[in-house]
Parts: C-alpha cells; sequence; structure tokens
C-alpha cells in the first residue's frame, strides 16, 4: 500500500469561501517576471548623447545682438530667417543645437526672448547663430 493510496481518488476539492479562478488569472499568475523593469529604458538613456552648450565669446555675442536689432528694424518686411539654438535636456546634463527657420513673431527683449511665427520661443543666451538673406547686404 503506497502513501497516498487513501485520498488518491477522492473528488478535488472546491473551496465553499472563494470563488474558482478564472483560467485566465491563473495562468497570468504564471507569467514570465520582470525583476528589471526599467533596465532597458535606463540603458537606453544613458546610450543618448547630449552636446555640450559652447560659450560665446563677447565679440560673437556682440555680432548676434546687432544681427537682431538688424532684424527688428527691418522687422515689417518678414524677413526669413534661420536661427540655431540650445535647448538643455530635461534628463541629463548638456542638450542638443536645434535649427529653426521661418519668421519671427516678436522679439522680446525684456523677457529676453524670441519668439517665431510657429510658436517656438528661443531665449537669447542660447542663440548661436542667426542667418538671414537680409544680412547679405548689410551693413550693421
Amino acid at each position: 500500500m503506497g502513501n497516498y493510496d487513501d485520498i488518491i481518488n477522492l473528488p478535488h476539492h472546491e473551496s465553499t469561501k472563494h470563488p474558482k479562478m478564472p483560467a485566465l488569472d491563473r495562468a497570468a499568475q504564471f507569467s514570465p517576471f520582470a525583476a528589471l523593469t526599467g533596465h532597458n529604458e535606463a540603458v537606453m538613456e544613458t546610450e543618448r548623447l547630449t552636446d555640450n552648450r559652447m560659450e560665446l565669446d563677447e565679440i560673437r555675442k556682440e555680432e548676434l545682438n546687432k544681427q537682431l536689432q538688424f532684424i527688428k528694424v527691418h522687422f515689417l518686411q518678414k524677413p526669413q530667417v534661420s536661427i540655431t539654438y540650445f535647448v538643455p535636456d530635461a534628463q541629463k546634463a548638456g542638450g542638443a543645437y536645434l535649427t529653426v527657420t521661418g519668421t519671427l513673431r516678436k522679439i522680446e527683449e525684456t523677457r529676453h526672448q524670441v519668439i517665431m511665427e510657429n510658436g517656438t520661443v528661443i531665449p537669447m543666451d542660447y542663440i548661436y547663430e542667426i542667418e538671414s538673406a537680409l544680412f547679405e547686404h548689410a551693413d550693421y
């Protein structure tokens, strides 16, 4: 006689207190466990490269200021401009340089920012370069 001969042929126990678990929920408890949740995202974030912000010398800052003043004088002509500026990264040190091309909506000197027609707000301190056909024959 074996160890379990007395219970081997008994019917399966059904609880009177707890309802039977649906098969889908029962299967879920055996699904793989992701012990390192977020690990892949963290690795990808670490691999993402950022640029360091380049500091401009006083001569370059003065040139950019003259260009902005020149654009302000010729604002009614709605000149096309391309502005390259630094955008700090929200996640880690550094950022990226972006270039936006279009017409300016306004130059807010009190807030020290430039607003493009498409709604892009560019802090003047982050501007790296301004290009425009308006500057080709300018003597500013």
